[in-house]
């Protein structure tokens, strides 16, 4: 199974435009080769950067979306996907785009394959998913964007 965007590469800075300094959509997602058995997708965006005086535990859950129909091959930009949405920080649902506070961070977008449906509302937490995931992962995909926020005095870029 693969993850890619067309608006950046694994290990690339994530464009402006799909971050709080530019219009706060998400990125366009593109699956592949999902296996024939799999009954959902789990997609997860995780930023493991953040700084302890921030969170004790270092990480910003941005996305959480479960029960995605496993035939799903794009997210395009600035819609959600087909499936039930999360409750990331602070309880947020949907999309919170990349937002440092600091210096460049590293943006995980996870992608899993299961073997079930979750059994779970709407606003689960990261934690009630991957209780649920546990021994129905059947394969899993991920992608890494960066992004710093825009220096003091710089010109915002356009993409």
């Amino acid at each position: 199974m693969k993850l890619f965007s067309s608006a950046f590469q694994d290990g690339e800075k994530i464009p402006s435009l799909y971050t709080c300094h530019g219009k706060n959509i998400n990125p366009p997602l593109i699956i592949e080769n999902s296996p024939p058995q799999s009954k959902s997708l789990v997609l997860l965006m995780e930023d493991p950067d953040v700084p302890i005086s921030l969170r004790q535990d270092r990480t910003w859950i941005h996305w959480i979306i479960y029960n995605i129909p496993p035939t799903t091959q794009c997210i395009p930009s600035n819609q959600k996907p087909p499936g039930v949405e999360g409750a990331g920080t602070k309880n947020h649902i949907g999309y919170q785009s990349p937002c440092p506070p600091d210096k460049e961070h590293r943006y995980f977008f996870k992608l899993y394959a299961l073997d079930t449906l979750l059994p779970l509302s709407r606003g689960a937490t990261l934690q009630q998913v991957k209780e649920k995931m546990e021994h129905h992962v059947i394969a899993e995909a991920s992608l890494m964007g960066l992004y710093a926020p825009p220096e003091k005095g710089r010109v915002k870029e356009s993409n």
